[in-house]
């Protein structure tokens, strides 16, 4: 079934709307971190450590005592970092595919860790609901370097 109505741009357009809306979602998360805090202090680490040393299942616990607790500066700059490069590669088209994955990815992690904090959950559910969908759609057809790199048009 092909979509022929659309308002204002073609639906492949207001997907590619959709996938620069969530890069600049994590463009913006990745900027009001405190940087200096996560990476030289490691509070964002230790915030989540409190979050997962009181969570209800013991799979969430175990998980953060036995990959993130051990690690946490290396941890930090995984978060920073990764909310960095998917909030560039998002907005730009480039890589969408493994970006949105990623994202999609990230996003449930971040859900199931913080699943007693019900501000989060309706960001992280949006978030991972966008990813789903601009994945699938493959969003990443029009305005992309992606498309520009790999089908040798921009439009």
């Amino acid at each position: 079934m092909q979509v022929v109505h659309s308002y204002g741009l073609s639906a492949a357009h207001w997907l590619a709307v959709l996938r620069i809306g969530l890069g600049l979602w994590w463009l913006e998360s990745w900027r009001h971190k405190d940087k200096r805090g996560w990476l030289q202090r490691g509070t964002g680490i230790d915030w989540a450590k409190g979050v997962a040393a009181k969570h209800r299942w013991s799979a969430v616990r175990g998980s953060f005592d036995r990959i993130v607790a051990p690690r946490p500066r290396a941890m930090a700059y995984v978060v920073v970092s990764a909310e960095l490069a998917l909030g560039l590669g998002l907005t730009v088209g480039l890589l969408s595919a493994v970006a949105l994955a990623a994202g999609l990815l990230l996003n449930l992690l971040y859900f199931v860790l913080m699943i007693h904090d019900w501000a989060e959950q309706g960001q992280n559910l949006m978030m991972a609901l966008i990813s789903l969908v601009a994945l699938l759609a493959m969003s990443w057809q029009t305005w992309s370097l992606d498309s520009l790199f790999f089908s040798g048009a921009w439009y």
